[in-house]
């Protein structure tokens, strides 16, 4: 919060385990009590911001982000580390001009092909 926002004083009225764990915080971190509850306020808005953005999320994202906060942090650091060598992998698709061009390039790839299905469908459809 910068120093020149305007300040307005508020009356509140907290748990005494939650006003204890705020003083606590305040002597650890060598700050006001106003700061923390400021600060707690500031990051529960911006959680429940970010909470209102996730539901635009798709379901497969969500699940995914469900797991990754099942890891351990050293999982996850190593998952992270490990992301750059899976994108790398991620190839470019590639157009051809004739299904011939396809085959060929597929058997340089070493991949099995059989047949053109375009010339199969011509041939099965003669009394079309």
């Amino acid at each position: 919060m910068s120093p020149t926002a305007p300040y307005a004083r508020i009356a509140i009225t907290l748990p005494a385990d939650n006003l204890a764990a705020a003083d606590r915080l305040a002597k650890q971190q060598d700050r006001s009590r106003s700061w923390i509850v400021v600060e707690a306020v500031r990051r529960y808005a911006a959680s429940f911001e970010q909470g209102l953005a996730q539901e635009n999320l798709d379901g497969s994202r969500r699940a995914q982000l469900r797991r990754d906060l099942t890891l351990t942090h050293e999982r996850r650091l190593h998952a992270a580390e490990d992301t750059p060598l899976s994108a790398e992998q991620v190839t470019t698709p590639r157009i051809f001009a004739t299904f011939d061009d396809f085959v060929a390039s597929r058997r340089a790839d070493g991949v099995s092909v059989v047949g053109n299905p375009l010339a199969v469908a011509s041939r099965s459809c003669d009394g079309c």
